[in-house]
């Protein structure tokens, strides 16, 4: 990924937003949306999602079995030629996802139910069960594929892939993902 953002660009990362990674016409139809809870200062910096060192969403999404090989951060337009896709429930970069208001999770979840009406994918895999949990009113979902959809969509909830996260092993988190990988057929060889 090349250098790393100083402190400086940090700061000003702060309160910027990411584009969402979707696949364009000629790409495979939208399968999985993964969704974080929104960017981190890094990823607004470098213009990456999960882009901050000690994040471990790609080596999981890799070991899941949902890309033929390990992506680094800047290599996230590849999602789209699988079938895959990235967004946020909250636009606004922060250094920690705790710094959101529940009114920014609430504004959000309603920004990707819009997104998902949309875009149509077969499953939504939102990752982290507090925002999600705060931004669909489902207090007591789990982790796992959840009872209720938007449209067509099926909804599963993924563990937060932050290095802050350290209750969920790596190991724990790439069967969670391959449930989900063998539950939406996605196959990174087609």
């Amino acid at each position: 990924m090349g250098r790393l953002p100083d402190r400086d660009e940090l700061e000003r990362a702060r309160d910027r937003t990411l584009r969402d990674v979707l696949p364009a016409p000629g790409d495979p139809a939208l399968r999985v949306l993964f969704c974080g809870i929104n960017p981190g200062l890094v990823s607004a910096a470098t213009g990456h999602h999960f882009a901050r060192p000690g994040n471990r969403f790609w080596p999981v999404l890799h070991e899941a079995g949902f890309t033929p090989r390990l992506l680094t951060p800047d290599e996230q337009g590849e999602l789209a030629r699988l079938g895959l896709g990235l967004t946020n429930m909250a636009p606004r970069a922060t250094a920690r996802a705790d710094e959101l208001t529940d009114d920014e999770l609430v504004a959000g979840g309603q920004r990707l139910r819009d997104l998902v009406a949309e875009r149509r994918p077969d499953r939504l895999a939102v990752v982290g069960i507090g925002a999600y949990r705060t931004a669909f009113g489902r207090l007591a979902a789990v982790v796992g594929e959840q009872d209720h959809r938007l449209g067509d969509t099926r909804i599963w909830v993924l563990p937060n892939p932050s290095g802050l996260n350290a209750h969920w092993s790596r190991a724990a988190m790439v069967a969670e993902f391959a449930r989900l990988r063998e539950a939406a057929g996605a196959d990174p060889t087609r």
